[in-house]
């Protein structure tokens, strides 16, 4: 009596010191991301997998692969497999907050007056799988509306192809939503029914302000145009190192215009940047010399 086996798949070698110390600076030299030692175990587990799927043993094998790939392609499935993207609808609120009970109403009253163009471009510089400029969307649609004369556009970026495949998808199971509030939820997504039960999309009014493109903060520039009235960078750069952090934040801030806002999450801070920003709220800067509100731009 025969009888089927599944291939056998063999496993992958132990990662040495010296093949964990070349991943290290090539993770870094492209993404200006650093692994301590104590992230040798999640980089081995993460990488294993693919490793498995190429029919490789060795991480030294795997390592000359990415370097030989002249495409880039590896390197970007290597970036997607170690980094972590957690995030959910208006996450830290307080921020939000501050947008509609102190911004959004500097912008309405310089356009009143004619000090500002009714125009608004924002930047979400590490998007992730789309929760956060899906919520900045929702956000500035309902204090900003087109049939007001506003136009909106949001930049969606991050450094990994696979959460920005998800993010353009726009769809959510529907446990996601219990951070939206009621009135945007009802307004701006659409629930699923059939085959598509117990998720939730963004609706096309929603999704109109943004596009998505896949940026690397480490890279030397930024394929986008400055003069942002916002960029929201959060919970990203504390897998950078000073150096990298503060290389960053400073091409970030010259991409403000000179009234715009950075965010950055509760557990980042600036300090050793405090001659270009001060703090206006936990975790919003402002360009110290930022002019009066509503001052003409």
């Amino acid at each position: 009596m025969s009888t089927l086996t599944s291939p056998l798949i063999a496993p992958v070698a132990p990662i040495s010191d010296r093949e964990f110390r070349d991943f290290q600076e090539l993770i870094y030299r492209e993404a200006g991301i650093h692994l301590s030692a104590i992230k040798k175990a999640l980089l081995t587990g993460r990488l294993a997998k693919r490793m498995r799927e190429l029919q490789m043993k060795r991480f030294q094998d795997y390592y000359a692969f990415v370097t030989a790939d002249r495409s880039g392609d590896e390197l970007v499935i290597l970036l997607d497999a170690i980094t972590t993207n957690e995030t959910h609808f208006f996450r830290e609120p307080r921020q939000f907050d501050y947008l509609e009970q102190v911004v959004y109403p500097e912008w309405q009253r310089a356009a009143e007056s004619g000090q500002r163009q009714r125009r608004l471009r924002i930047w979400s510089a590490a998007c992730s799988t789309g929760e956060e400029p899906y919520s900045l969307s929702m956000s500035l649609l309902s204090n900003f509306a087109p049939e007001q004369g506003w136009s909106v556009d949001i930049l969606a970026s991050d450094l990994s192809t696979k959460v920005l495949d998800r993010a353009r998808a726009g769809v959510w199971p529907l446990k996601r939503a219990d951070n939206i509030p009621r009135h945007l939820l009802k307004r701006y997504m659409l629930q699923g029914s059939g085959l598509q039960e117990g998720k939730m999309k963004a609706g096309p009014e929603v999704r109109l302000p943004l596009e998505f493109q896949r940026i690397n903060l480490n890279e030397d520039s930024y394929p986008v145009r400055g003069g942002l009235d916002a960029i929201f960078c959060r919970n990203v750069l504390i897998y950078f190192d000073t150096e990298s952090r503060t290389r960053v934040i400073n091409r970030l801030l010259d991409l403000l215009s000179p009234d715009g806002l950075l965010f950055l999450g509760h557990a980042e801070s600036l300090t050793g940047l405090n001659d270009r920003v001060r703090a206006l709220a936990p975790a919003i800067y402002c360009l110290r010399d930022r002019p009066t509100p509503g001052a003409t731009r």
